[in-house]
């Protein structure tokens, strides 16, 4: 899957001269975690959700109450922008942009063309979507967790069983928890047991919550 397949193209930005004030009411609307800013055409950096809530003035106390609404009222998103601006484009894959935005420990990435356009935006809710998606929670059926050797062909052996049962598979994932290997599949039945007993049968460990809490 790519960027492009799942980046918000209708989402709000602001520019430098937009109030801080304005852009507080509109991150809360937008339930965004940051705001892109742009000038004109150009992005020029971002604003995060903390930038705006920490724009206070560091000599707050001392001033009064109509010094501080006006300085407030005139204080604009130029003052607080972030520069650092990361950018992906739509033939970025999926996985890539979220590995980026973990150890980065972004709220989101801009999106451009090939002419640096800025086109879309993708954020934490968009990599949730993905991974709801890509486990095929929303699609029903039962899941199946198999602990397994990290050799070759063995997800192709557990979906070959599987489907010989004439089971349909509605995704399949593999995980490393430590050293072991996990091989995740969710089918569509709303009850497993015949195809855990035949996986158990073939010599597969199959494993739940509690086992995958041991060291």
């Amino acid at each position: 899957m790519f960027v492009g397949l799942k980046m918000l193209k209708d989402f709000v930005t602001v520019t430098p001269d937009t109030l801080v004030k304005d852009a507080q009411k509109m991150i809360e609307a937008s339930k965004l975690w940051m705001l892109l800013v742009v000038d004109g055409d150009d992005l020029v950096g971002y604003v995060r959700k903390e930038d705006l809530c920490a724009a206070m003035p560091s000599v707050v106390n001392s001033l009064d109450k109509h010094e501080l609404n006006y300085l407030m009222s005139q204080l604009t998103i130029s003052e607080v922008v972030r520069e650092d601006i990361r950018t992906v484009t739509p033939q970025t894959d999926i996985e890539a942009a979220a590995d980026m935005m973990y150890e980065m420990n972004l709220a989101g990435l801009a999106v451009i063309d090939d002419h640096g356009k800025l086109i879309g935006y993708i954020n934490r809710s968009s990599m949730l979507e993905v991974l709801v998606e890509e486990m095929g929670y929303r699609e029903g059926g039962s899941r199946i967790t198999i602990e397994t050797e990290d050799r070759f062909g063995v997800l192709y052996e557990v979906a070959g069983i599987i489907a010989n049962m004439k089971y349909s598979i509605i995704s399949t994932s593999t995980f490393f928890h430590g050293p072991r290997r996990i091989i995740v599949v969710r089918v569509a039945t709303e009850d497993p047991t015949e195809i855990n007993n035949v996986l158990k049968e073939r010599g597969y460990k199959l494993v739940g919550p509690e086992d995958l809490l041991e060291a």
